[in-house]
């Protein structure tokens, strides 16, 4: 499951518990990116907490970029079903009933390292799903480099309404 691209330094691992000093600073970084660009609301100040983002990485669905050997990027990546996906307003998923893996939590330094991200997520499975909060425009901008089409909108179990991202294979 691990993948390295040549000449970048970067490899996709799955998180550890050693790894939840450096995933909160990530995401502390991540939440200070999206206020200073307009979304202060998606993460707020707290999320993902700290009981989340170990229970990803219990649950064995937390993973990491390391840059030479540092952490530059994280995400979750699950099996779908994923059941705020169930319901899809204002448009539809691209295809319904094919199986699916969840994007979830992608926060980075920069760099390309969340290209990077969706890049392996994309070699492992070729039906991806993802949301994002309507003010988050540089994940939208990033959702559509990596040949995201929107498909409409979602509500979360917690924090509300979401736009709807999916990548098929042709």
């Amino acid at each position: 499951m691990e993948k390295t691209k040549q000449g970048t330094g970067r490899r996709i691992r799955p998180a550890t518990l050693n790894d939840l000093d450096e995933l909160l600073a990530l995401y502390a970084h991540a939440r200070a990116f999206m206020a200073r660009s307009g979304n202060p609301t998606q993460w707020g100040t707290s999320r993902p907490t700290p009981e989340q983002v170990r229970e990803g990485v219990v649950r064995c669905v937390s993973f990491v970029c390391e840059e030479n050997g540092r952490i530059a990027a994280a995400f979750e990546f699950s099996d779908g079903p994923d059941p705020t996906y169930l319901v899809i307003r204002e448009g539809a998923w691209i295809n319904e009933s094919a199986p699916y893996r969840v994007i979830h939590k992608l926060a980075s330094y920069g760099n390309g390292a969340g290209r990077f991200c969706l890049d392996w997520c994309w070699s492992q499975f070729r039906n991806l799903r993802i949301d994002t909060h309507r003010d988050n425009i540089p994940m939208q901008a990033l959702l559509k480099k990596c040949g995201f089409v929107y498909c409409g909108l979602i509500d979360t179990l917690h924090d509300g309404e979401r736009l709807a991202y999916q990548k098929i294979a042709d």
